[in-house]
């Protein structure tokens, strides 16, 4: 089904939901939640899990826009600048945290152009590799042989997935594949499918159906053990130490969001971030459900992007 059609099946099924809208108060016409990620792609998935139980709550047809470009600061800029009160945006852990460092004429300030409203789902990420290739700290040993013939892809320059990578370089001596980025997770996928890239960070609702089907290889986590991956061992198994990394996607708006919506979509979104059929459909997809306060998700902006900062000015990482 196209997401253009679901989208139109969302809207249906959402308008004639009004019994928990408050006449007259917000929203008060279809909410738009945009997201800067092709279909498919994790953030994606997040918001379409989160788009129906959202428009019933709200008594509004809950729209997925998918702007898909620069790592998400398209869809990120659009966020910030809309005026209509009724645009939303789900975002990743780089349009936050590292985009202000890597792009000098970043068109939205981070901190200043957005209502931060909550974290919304965290996972780790699985480094992959391609199937042919050895396990454990034979992998190593083999992407040390090989430096920079190997490839690895990303979501974009900034993303967790690229800082991430740049990061294990530092953890893993000898360790030089070439960064290669691309629009979405499901494109580096398609990648490595086709031996364009060898490796990859990739959260594990789209690495471990490949993994299961024995077209791609995990060698480890990014975070210690995690129900979304019980199978698979953190890299510090492996002998990498200092190393612990999870993406997220959160909600936000615009600087120009009131008060009041604020207040009633913390109050509609805290419930459904607790439901168990939320929190089940999120966990099959590779995510683990969240939902934090607009404080909690602020600090937990601030406290990664300091680690992202440190790891652009140590590895000199630019935009090209």
């Amino acid at each position: 089904m196209s997401i253009s059609r679901r989208n139109l099946l969302l809207a249906a099924t959402a308008a004639p939901l009004t019994s928990h809208a408050q006449s007259g108060t917000w929203p008060t016409r279809p909410v738009h939640l945009v997201v800067g990620f092709p279909g498919g792609s994790t953030p994606d998935i997040a918001a379409r899990v989160l788009a129906e139980p959202r428009a019933h709550a709200l008594g509004q047809p809950v729209i997925v826009d998918n702007k898909p470009g620069a790592s998400g600061n398209i869809a990120a800029d659009f966020v910030a600048k809309s005026t209509d009160d009724h645009t939303l945006g789900i975002v990743i852990n780089g349009n936050l945290t590292s985009s202000k460092l890597l792009y000098p004429s970043l068109p939205y300030d981070p901190e200043r152009d957005f209502t931060a409203l909550s974290l919304l789902v965290t996972a780790p990420l699985v480094l992959v590799a391609l199937p042919n290739l050895p396990s454990g700290a034979a992998f190593f040993d083999a992407a040390r042989t090989a430096g920079d013939k190997w490839n690895y892809g990303s979501v974009g320059i900034g993303s967790v997935g690229h800082l991430g990578m740049e990061l294990l370089k530092t953890r893993v001596r000898g360790l030089a594949p070439v960064h290669v980025p691309f629009q979405g997770n499901p494109q580096v996928v398609t990648a490595m499918l086709g031996g364009q890239v060898q490796m990859a960070l990739i959260p594990p609702g789209i690495a471990m159906p490949q993994v299961r089907a024995g077209k791609l290889k995990a060698i480890g986590l990014t975070s210690g053990r995690s129900p979304l991956v019980p199978d698979v061992a953190p890299l510090a198994n492996e002998g990498v130490r200092d190393f612990d990394l999870e993406v997220w996607a959160a909600l936000l708006g615009p600087a120009s969001l009131s008060k009041a919506e604020q207040q009633r979509i913390a109050r509609e979104l805290g419930p459904i971030m607790k439901s168990a059929e939320v929190r089940q459909k999120l966990f099959e997809q590779g995510w683990q459900a969240v939902g934090t306060s607009a404080d909690g998700m602020r600090a937990r902006v601030r406290k990664e992007a300091a680690i992202m900062a440190s790891i652009i000015n140590a590895k000199g990482i630019k935009l090209e």
